[in-house]
């Protein structure tokens, strides 16, 4: 695998501060990966808009009471080029996430559309037999499909409930289909939503139950956020998510869950827009302190 070096990756860190890649527990896996785009486009743009950024986030986390990602060390990989169609391009991650975890890595992958959730996902299955799925998302992601393509950003958890997955908590949703609806009725029992016109009424700590002392992957569609703080993504949704809701639900997760892997998609930097890439980038750096730093706080 080919890496960048550490003041290119993520967070921009020198090299006297950082560990070496054989040290390094957790690895950015940059995927721009652009071929079902239903509204706006500029995904493929999304992983390098977020490394930029995070040369800008403040290393000192608050929670943690110093820079948390000593803990733990980051490595990222170069960019990549990615294979021209939707399923081939799935392979590619897929055999990327298994090499990773294979070295007992925490795979960080940065989209690129949703779609790619179901290629990063299959090693996660093959190691984690109880593995949980923690999703945070506008749009429920349910569809068998869209515009004709199996793989379409809007079946991204479709695709990844083909699996034996038992548990998937879907948070700040506000956008289903039709459609959608029957396989959500058929799979109360695999597939919980907690809906984004809850939000004010939402128990945090009945959200994350289900996680309890397992392993979970978090996919986390950026227009979860509300639209007014993220309008930088191909598909916008008003009445979403916060940065302190968000925060919350990660935070309990991390208390009581192990977080394996994760995903962050759907940015599409706009040149005006750059705190949109910066909230990406802090909040990237935010999931690998609550699954990898040590878990103590002031």
């Amino acid at each position: 695998m080919n890496y960048l070096d550490s003041e290119q990756g993520f967070l921009g860190l020198e090299a006297e501060d950082t560990v070496s890649v054989e040290q390094a527990k957790a690895v950015i896996v940059p995927f721009g990966l652009e071929q079902s785009v239903s509204y706006g486009g500029g995904t493929a743009l999304g992983p390098k808009a977020i490394v930029a950024a995070s040369h800008q986030v403040e290393l000192f986390d608050e929670e943690f009471w110093r820079e948390a990602y000593r803990d733990y060390g980051v490595a990222t990989l170069a960019f990549p080029e990615i294979a021209g169609d939707i399923p081939q391009a799935l392979d590619q991650l897929e055999a990327t996430t298994k090499a990773l975890l294979e070295q007992d890595k925490f795979p960080l992958i940065l989209g690129g559309e949703h779609s790619l959730t179901a290629g990063s996902i299959r090693p996660f299955i093959e190691r984690y037999p109880d593995l949980a799925i923690l999703h945070f998302d506008a749009h429920a992601d349910l569809r068998d499909g869209y515009d004709g393509e199996h793989y379409s950003h809007a079946a991204a958890l479709r695709r990844v409930m083909d699996f034996p997955i038992d548990t998937l908590i879907s948070v700040g949703i506000r956008n289903i289909s039709a459609g959608e609806i029957p396989f959500l009725e058929a799979n109360t029992d695999r597939i919980q939503i907690f809906w984004g016109k809850d939000k004010q009424s939402w128990d945090i700590e009945k959200i994350v139950e289900r996680l309890r002392g397992r392993p979970v992957y978090l996919t986390f569609d950026l227009d979860g956020f509300d639209g007014s703080v993220m309008p930088a993504t191909g598909t916008p949704e008003p009445g979403g998510l916060f940065w302190d809701d968000a925060m919350s639900v990660i935070r309990a997760a991390a208390k009581i869950c192990t977080i394996v892997g994760a995903d962050v998609v759907e940015l599409a930097p706009r040149e005006e827009l750059h705190a949109c890439d910066f909230l990406a980038a802090k909040l990237c750096y935010k999931i690998l302190n609550f699954a990898l730093a040590e878990q103590t706080r002031t």
